[in-house]
């Protein structure tokens, strides 16, 4: 086997070429999770339900809520697909437990 001048002492090399490939790691789509207002869902249920899933203050909680009476519908967060299905599934448990008629979706960002 035949060694080149910039090969170290103890090293051989065959005529196989070696390739290395870049990858380039991109970025998660990311989601945005919404609650839509109704005319049932209690307001404290609301906030219960953005502190207890979305980790919200109470006082973020509050702007939420009162975002999603005023306009209709009002965005909880931003995450990854897998976040995002699993929050809305959680806030569609709790509200059906409950009887409540709550909607929350998830929207690309």
């Amino acid at each position: 086997m035949a060694r080149s001048a910039s090969n170290r002492p103890g090293q051989e090399f065959d005529d196989d070429v070696l390739t290395i490939e870049e990858t380039k790691t991109q970025k998660p789509k990311l989601f945005k999770v919404l609650l839509h207002n109704d005319d049932y869902t209690p307001m404290e249920f609301v906030v219960m339900i953005l502190e207890s899933i979305f980790y919200k203050t109470q006082e973020d909680a509050v702007h939420i809520m009162l975002n999603v009476h005023h306009n209709g519908i009002g965005m909880c967060g931003v995450y990854t697909a897998e976040i995002a299905e699993t929050k809305v599934s959680k806030v569609q448990a709790l509200s059906t437990a409950y009887e409540y008629p709550l909607k929350c979706s998830m929207e690309p960002e």
